[in-house]
């Protein structure tokens, strides 16, 4: 049998799945029987797994019992806020102390994305494989910052924005504008150019709420 502490890390880890990629929607009730007749698991690690999911902002905790976190520009906006103050310490901290190992590691991980998105017809065809891709590239961006806890909020603020980005995938009718948008990001933070590359982060991060929300109105 596996310890408590085990059953609840994998049924976060299935229940964290199933809500970024749209299996459980937004406002959805939680019961946690039906959970672990789902999950087949106790119901005792359920709870403790969602109490974790909510601590991560993907699960509410109301007088009804636990539902998904529902979606909103407000929210949007608010975790692009956040990412936008994280990333960009983390980037500074980064530019300051990358080898060119690190330097490297983001020449690799952009060539990846651009493998993959040859070998996908369009973004919203994008498979497990590129998303994973895609995490990676922007935890590379920062991999040198020297802060565990800047890369693991970093982390978990764009875990809580994939429902949002899994939409604003739709919107690109091909790659070509969103591997420019990496590429000149990867090309600044390799020039070194603090400034520009910040800049570039920044406005990047912005794009996924500009084009889930763009007259500013909640979906």
């Amino acid at each position: 049998m596996q310890p408590a502490d085990t059953l609840a890390e994998r049924a976060a880890e299935l229940m964290q799945r199933d809500i970024l990629t749209g299996a459980l929607a937004p406002g959805a009730r939680l019961p946690v029987h039906d959970l672990a007749a789902r999950y087949a698991i106790g119901v005792t690690p359920l709870r403790e797994a969602l109490a974790r999911l909510a601590a991560l902002g993907l699960v509410s905790d109301g007088q009804r019992g636990f539902r998904v976190a529902e979606v909103s520009r407000d929210d949007l906006a608010d975790i692009t806020r956040a990412r936008q103050v994280v990333e960009a310490a983390a980037l500074r901290l980064a530019l300051l102390h990358g080898d060119a190992e690190w330097e490297a590691g983001i020449v690799a991980s952009l060539h990846v994305l651009r493998r993959l998105a040859a070998a996908t017809a369009a973004p919203s065809g994008r498979s497990a494989e590129f998303d994973a891709a895609h995490k990676r590239f922007h935890a590379t961006l920062i991999a040198a910052c020297g802060s565990p806890r800047l890369l693991r909020v970093q982390a978990a603020l764009y875990d809580e924005a994939y429902r949002y980005r899994r939409v604003m995938m739709t919107h690109f009718e091909g790659w070509s504008r969103f591997l420019h948008a990496h590429e000149t990001l990867a090309e600044r933070v390799l020039a070194r150019d603090a400034a520009a590359a910040e800049a570039a982060l920044t406005a990047h991060l912005a794009s996924t709420l500009a084009i889930v929300y763009p007259d500013g109105a909640a979906a």
